[in-house]
């Protein structure tokens, strides 16, 4: 793809963002056994709870996306949650690679096990960056919602302290991932894993600040 094109595309997910128009979040469907369909009402939860609070437009319907695909360059926002293997193959890493740096983002919210798979890919996909710890100051705890101590501890896990951490380009984040937080069970249903409605808000507040950071940044 040409830099025509990459200024084309940055340019459509800033303006698409900041329009009436509906947008839809994105689920990466990725091979190597892992659950990439593991919370189904997560995203749903979240875009309506964005809608409602911070006046987005998002489809309660997320799109299932390939990694390789030219539909990823359709949605602001990639999401990436298991609890297992994940493997992107060359051509999907060279796509994921056009569109954070044409101005897309990528979530990923470790479902206990997605670790040690994640780091690796992520080290393939930009063996030029480093994956750092954010602080607790930086602006995506910081945005509609406040959060002093960074990421909530939602679930169990390990029992380690949550950790978000990023890739940067340029200054902005283009990959945030939570990690001993579970971000995305606590987006469910509340009664899927008997969590408390303090919980799911909580997770659904910083969910927003996510979206709401990747989509003004």
């Amino acid at each position: 793809m040409n830099k025509l094109f990459l200024l084309t595309i940055a340019l459509f997910l800033s303006a698409g963002c900041l329009t009436g128009q509906e947008l839809k979040l994105g689920l990466v469907k990725y091979r190597g056994g892992g659950d990439w369909y593991a919370n189904p009402t997560a995203l749903p939860n979240l875009a309506a709870f964005c809608n409602r609070q911070l006046n987005t437009n998002f489809n309660p319907q997320y799109a299932v996306v390939d990694p390789a695909g030219v539909e990823i360059f359709n949605v602001p926002f990639l999401h990436i949650t298991g609890h297992g293997n994940i493997i992107f193959d060359e051509k999907e890493r060279a796509n994921l690679r056009q569109y954070l740096l044409a101005g897309g983002f990528l979530h990923i919210d470790d479902n206990y096990g997605l670790d040690t798979y994640i780091r690796r890919e992520l080290e393939k996909l930009f063996p030029e960056k480093e994956l750092v710890e954010l602080p607790f100051t930086h602006p995506i705890y910081h945005q509609s919602y406040s959060f002093k101590n960074g990421l909530p501890k939602i679930h169990l896990h390990d029992n380690q302290s949550p950790q978000g951490f990023a890739l940067l380009h340029e200054g902005r984040v283009i990959v945030f991932y939570s990690y001993e937080s579970d971000l995305g069970d606590g987006w469910e249903d509340p009664a899927v894993h008997n969590d408390t409605e303090d919980k799911h808000i909580e997770a659904l507040k910083m969910g927003a600040n996510i979206i709401e950071y990747a989509l003004h940044h």
